[in-house]
């Protein structure tokens, strides 16, 4: 009914997370302090991996709401979910997004981190190969 709201709102927050993360890494940059030295180690920048999480949560995000509009429980019209017409369905749609959406949020949230541990895995894996080569 409404599941998709939950991973729609972390992709919200995450966005802005992303966009602080950023103008921080350019501050650092801007004042030197992330030179390329050996003792520092190599890795994915924290706003490009943000970035991911973002497009990951809201093509879910999107997905399921495209599915919902092909079932007719999102309307163009007020008040736009259908579950949202009386009280009983209401408490229903509730339920649904702290249960299914929550668990869908987590797990995509879950997938990311793995997902970031094999990126800094690989990269670096990649800078080491490169220092050998050296």
């Amino acid at each position: 009914m409404a599941c998709f709201i939950v991973p729609a709102a972390e992709a919200v927050v995450v966005k802005v997370a992303e966009k602080v993360a950023k103008s921080k890494e350019e501050k650092q940059v801007a004042e030197g302090h992330d030179s390329a030295t050996a003792e520092k180690p190599v890795r994915v920048p924290l706003a490009r991996k943000l970035k991911w999480l973002t497009y990951m949560l809201l093509g879910g995000a999107v997905l399921l709401m495209f599915e919902h509009v092909w079932h007719g429980e999102v309307t163009a019209w007020f008040p736009f979910l259908t579950a949202m017409s009386s009280p009983e369905e209401t408490t229903e749609m509730l339920h649904e997004m702290a249960t299914v959406g929550v668990s869908m949020a987590v797990l995509i949230t879950v997938v990311w981190f793995a997902m970031c541990l094999v990126a800094d895995h690989l990269v670096k894996k990649n800078g080491q190969e490169q220092e050998e080569k050296a």
